[in-house]
């Protein structure tokens, strides 16, 4: 306890430092755009417009407000891929002040994901102006997003944990993982109903994604103006903690030898 006590105190030794990353990562995705920071709203609506006459002619799913359905599953499962593809590479991004100073490397990461945050918190410009224009109810339960955004937060830090670590020692993940998630984009429910999936598979189907849980929760507040059902917040919420604690444990192994390979 007294261990975890000490990293804790040396963590916000350097909030400071947190902060002026999270600055810098922020400021350098829009540096030279002419409509800044406008971007992290016209960006989801114009690829929403798209998917929305793709799907809706195409596929026709009987989704009520299609448009909310995917601006809703999109912005939770945007930020997750940000925030990794970012972390993954953390920690060989900062190998030079890795090697001149002491700093605690896992900063880097908690940075990106921090950025990331920052980003998805512009974004939800464009889901309030969805939620305005097809008539979405404003109710009560919208007060639980920030701790849908919460679990989807931890759950990103500890998979970021994991691939920043795993990047110093083998490269190819960077390009493996863009892979890993657009297949992952498609086996979760951003553009189709999870009642397409057999019943005897939806189990495992549910199991197997832990984003289907988050996409689920904010759904549920945004689009169904209702509380989450207490199952979908405890799956969220336990398997958040376990990929932080397993992302942070290996990362915490590991940490000693990036420098002999960054």
């Amino acid at each position: 306890m007294k261990k975890f006590i000490g990293k804790f105190q040396r963590f916000l030794a350097f909030d400071e430092l947190l902060k002026q990353l999270i600055i810098r990562d922020v400021k350098l995705k829009y540096r030279r755009s002419y409509l800044g920071y406008l971007w992290s709203i016209l960006n989801p609506l114009m690829l929403m417009m798209v998917l929305v006459i793709v799907f809706s002619n195409i596929f026709r799913f009987d989704i009520p407000n299609f448009p909310l359905y995917m601006i809703a599953g999109q912005t939770i499962f945007n930020f997750m891929v940000e925030a990794t593809n970012m972390s993954v590479w953390s920690i060989t991004g900062n190998a030079a002040l890795l090697k001149k100073t002491y700093v605690p490397k896992y900063i880097f990461t908690v940075s990106k994901v921090g950025s990331s945050l920052v980003n998805l918190v512009f974004s939800l410009g464009a889901l309030v102006l969805v939620m305005i224009f097809t008539g979405a109810e404003f109710t009560w339960n919208l007060l639980f997003f920030p701790i849908v955004i919460l679990q989807v937060f931890i759950f990103s830090l500890g998979l970021g944990l994991f691939l920043a670590a795993a990047t110093v020692f083998f490269r190819d993940i960077q390009y493996l993982w863009g892979v890993f998630v657009s297949m992952w984009m498609y086996l979760t429910p951003l553009f189709y109903p999870v009642s397409i999936i057999p019943q005897e598979y939806q189990e495992i189907y549910k199991t197997a994604n832990p984003m289907y849980w988050y996409v689920e929760q904010f759904r549920d507040i945004v689009l169904y103006a209702r509380f989450p059902e207490i199952n979908s917040i405890y799956m969220g919420s336990g398997l958040a903690l376990l990929i932080l604690v397993l992302g942070a444990w290996y990362f915490n192994k590991k940490q000693d030898e990036f420098i002999l390979y960054i």
